[in-house]
């Protein structure tokens, strides 16, 4: 405890909701320890330019219920170098800084990992609205974004009842589809196209003609971003092979904005507690995760290899190299993952029939 007289916390990659939660949660469960908090805006950018300032219980009142980040967030390829990360450090030990928070999805967690490398403890804390850090059953965001996916996808739902359509919804997640799925079965979706599994466009056709034969007057299918365009182009498909009159919706940046949920403050709020007491008790180069109820760290470059992993980024030398336990305990892992996203996708068709 005695080491720890300042601390940093900053936001970094894309906003979500409940990341001034989080931050919230960090100053004061620090300033309660003790010990001060530095607010680094901008992200590692902030780190660089000197972009910071003590935080006092003031900075941090009625900021649980703001979306965004109040620390504002950047992308910063100066961090990248060897150049740029040394002038980081200078500025947070210039600035009595002895570790880090930082608040975001995979590349914050590089960065972190840079940091802690070159000596300035840093812990994780994931926020990101696609849920795509794999290491972790929850990141901050989730909820909030997939309400907002429900809100819109409950309005379209409205006019398509009126027109006798088919909305093609794209929601967002990068290359990762469970804002997709889980939107899907509580929207009603007459199917979901993800990039963690094929999608069978003729079965798309067939459901949604045998649909409109039974009487039904509205359709929503609903596709991850991480197709490119191809929302757009099944939206023409529909069309021509169903005689469904169609329209495409790309929800998009709506998603990151609004103000928390109650899951994303509360996990905020836990996550946040969690990276204090884990800094001040010594750790460094960890992430905060959820797993089930219990907020847990893992290293961040274990975190990592598992999310490389889900995501078939190792190489087969990569793989190879790995202690023979861990590997066996990552392909497990892995295997837990894919068999949540097939429940889901079955669950989606199931409820369409």
């Amino acid at each position: 405890m005695e080491k720890f007289r300042r601390i940093g916390v900053l936001t970094s990659g894309g906003d979500a909701p409940g990341m001034n939660a989080a931050v919230r949660a960090v100053v004061r469960t620090a300033l309660d320890k003790g010990v001060e908090v530095v607010g680094i805006y901008g992200g590692y950018k902030g780190m660089i330019d000197d972009d910071m300032k003590v935080l006092a219980p003031r900075h941090v009142s009625n900021i649980i219920a703001r979306g965004g980040t109040f620390l504002y967030s950047a992308r910063c390829d100066e961090f990248r170098y060897e150049e740029g990360m040394q002038k980081a450090i200078a500025n947070c030990k210039n600035r009595g800084i002895d570790g880090v928070i930082a608040i975001g999805g995979d590349g914050t967690f590089r960065g972190a990992t840079d940091l802690s490398n070159r000596g300035l403890p840093t812990i994780g804390i994931p926020g990101s609205i696609d849920n795509d850090v794999t290491a972790t059953d929850y990141c901050i965001g989730f909820d909030t974004a997939m309400n907002t996916v429900v809100e819109m996808c409950d309005r379209l739902r409205d006019t398509c009842d009126s027109h006798d359509r088919c909305s093609v919804v794209e929601v967002m997640g990068r290359h990762a589809g469970h804002i997709a799925l889980r939107t899907a079965v509580a929207c009603g979706a007459s199917a979901v196209c993800i990039n963690e599994l094929p999608f069978d466009e003729e079965a798309c056709f067939a459901r949604l003609i045998e649909e409109k034969n039974s009487g039904k007057h509205c359709f929503i299918v609903i596709v991850a971003e991480g197709n490119g365009d191809y929302a757009e182009r099944l939206t023409e498909r529909i069309e021509a092979a169903t005689g469904i009159e169609s329209r495409f919706t790309r929800l998009g940046h709506v998603q990151r904005g609004g103000k928390p949920t109650l899951e994303d403050r509360l996990a905020a709020s836990r996550m946040g507690q969690k990276a204090v007491e884990c800094l001040l008790a010594g750790q460094s180069n960890v992430v905060v995760c959820q797993r089930g109820y219990d907020i847990v760290t893992y290293d961040i470059n274990y975190a990592q290899n598992i999310d490389r992993m889900y995501k078939k980024k190792l190489t087969d030398e990569q793989i190879a190299a790995l202690d023979p336990k861990e590997r066996e305990e990552m392909e497990a892992f892995c295997q837990m993952r894919a068999e949540q996203i097939q429940d889901l996708y079955d669950l989606v068709y199931e409820m369409a029939r």
